[in-house]
């Protein structure tokens, strides 16, 4: 099995990590390219330390940066997401595994985000951990919700959920974090969710500064 590694950026305040941010890019990026949302974190999250794996594979269509999965863009590509993140799964907790191990922290003081593909790998992996590995939060900008096996059962983690969109995506469909914020909100979950008008697939301030005060809410429990 792979192991992930990319950039990373020690606390703020010099000391020991507190908290952990796992941030996931999209299809045909770096993690270069996440850890920059480190710096808006840091004054909520002063003792977390920030990692941004690049994921698993070459990106196929790209041409350049990695993929959590391959996409089938002449088909069916509701099948590839599904499948994808089923398979790239066992990589991403097997990371979370090692960094905890290696740090010490525990789940409890751990974020997950991720933009795009990475958004659908930080929603399914966070949504489909043991209910004992209950992360801090989980946060989703341009993404989907691909329901693990057994979601919404009493044997998974049930963290908070921030879902962050832009109106005018044509990547992935704002529909899809609609739909995510309904299925997470009815299964009991607490969910938040924000839709920035005008926005296409991108993160924009709005977007950046909900997801600041939903990391503040919830590093404070």
């Amino acid at each position: 099995m792979s192991k992930l590694s990319g950039p990373m950026l020690a606390p703020a305040g010099g000391a020991a990590p507190d908290a952990a941010v796992v941030l996931l890019h999209g299809y045909g990026s770096d993690g270069n390219d996440l850890i920059a949302l480190a710096p808006h974190w840091q004054d909520v999250l002063p003792g977390a330390l920030f990692v941004s794996p690049h994921a698993p594979q070459p990106a196929g269509m790209a041409g350049a940066g990695y993929q959590w999965f391959a996409i089938d863009w002449a088909g069916d590509r509701l099948a590839s997401r599904q499948t994808g993140v089923v398979e790239a799964r066992p990589i991403l907790v097997e990371f979370l595994a090692d960094l905890w191990a290696q740090t010490g922290l525990t789940p409890e003081r751990t974020l997950l985000a991720g933009f795009s593909q990475g958004a659908m790998m930080a929603l399914h992996v966070g949504l489909s951990l043991p209910a004992e590995q209950r992360l801090m939060g989980v946060i989703g900008f341009s993404g989907a919700f691909l329901p693990p096996e057994g979601f919404g059962g009493a044997d998974l983690a049930r963290p908070p959920v921030c879902l962050v969109h832009g109106e005018n995506d044509d990547v992935v469909a704002v529909g899809h974090s609609i739909e995510a914020e309904k299925m997470l909100r009815e299964a009991g979950l607490d969910v938040a969710l924000q839709l920035t008008p005008g926005l296409g697939h991108g993160i924009g301030p709005e977007g950046l500064d909900f997801a600041t005060r939903f990391i503040a809410r919830v590093a404070a429990k």
